[in-house]
């Protein structure tokens, strides 16, 4: 299995839906990829089926524009979610939406995808929440008001893909204020006693096949409280070494 766990793989303020090459991202992918793959689409919300296929459409275009072309595509959410095995099996392209994190993991769960997962050999691209989904044990970075609160859970089970947690749109959201208390100084600094996390700006992306376990882009990793740049635009950082 090949995943890619971005940020954001678009380009940002563009008209329309166009895949971003920051990082040698789009050669990447289209080198991984097999020719006119089946792609699968897994919903964020599975309720809002107006956004998800919106979102989806923006991701055929986007590649499409690239010369990708999709020989299937398929949604799943809410209305297919007991189907997902069957999708999956007939898929070697999946793509997990970006959105609300504890509301896709929970719709993961239910979808049993992570079990389905085991042996499959296509290629993962995670986008925002769906490349946190990807890990192990997911950290759920408050996002919302109330979730700063002692009580709100931080960590889930995710797919098991990769050991790998991200923090995505660094450069956007450094700065928030949730609930009166900074996003990542008063709250996410905390949470990472004891863990560690990544932090990506948008273009940037980490890449892993059975062999290699890469950083590419902007990053930066914080643990027990200290936050450290890893790498700049345009350099690549070998995480395994970590």
């Amino acid at each position: 299995m090949t995943l890619f766990l971005t940020s954001s793989p678009f380009v940002e303020n563009a008209e329309g839906p166009i895949l971003s090459n920051a990082n040698g991202f789009i050669d990447r992918i289209r080198e991984a990829l097999p020719p006119f793959p089946r792609c699968l689409f897994v919903a964020a919300d599975p309720e809002r089926r107006d956004l998800c296929c919106q979102f989806g459409t923006d991701v055929v275009t986007a590649f499409s524009r690239e010369g990708i072309l999709f020989s299937a595509f398929q949604v799943l959410d809410s209305w297919n979610g007991a189907e997902a095995p069957a999708l999956l099996e007939n898929a070697d392209f999946l793509v997990l939406a970006g959105g609300h994190v504890p509301t896709q993991n929970d719709f993961l769960r239910e979808t049993g995808l992570a079990e389905s997962l085991k042996g499959w050999e296509g290629v993962v691209m995670g986008i925002s929440a769906g490349s946190m989904n990807c890990a192990e044990y997911v950290y759920v970075q408050p996002e919302e008001p109330g979730e700063s609160a002692p009580d709100f859970p931080r960590w889930a089970r995710g797919l098991g893909l990769t050991g790998v947690n991200i923090l995505p749109h660094y450069q956007k959201v450094r700065n928030n204020i949730l609930d009166g208390l900074r996003l990542f100084e008063d709250i996410t600094y905390t949470d990472s006693f004891g863990n560690c996390f990544f932090a990506l700006a948008d273009g940037s992306y980490v890449y892993q096949d059975p062999e290699r376990l890469l950083l590419f882009g902007e990053g930066y990793v914080l643990r027990d409280g200290i936050l450290e740049p890893l790498t700049r635009e345009g350099e690549v950082f070998d995480l395994s070494c970590l």
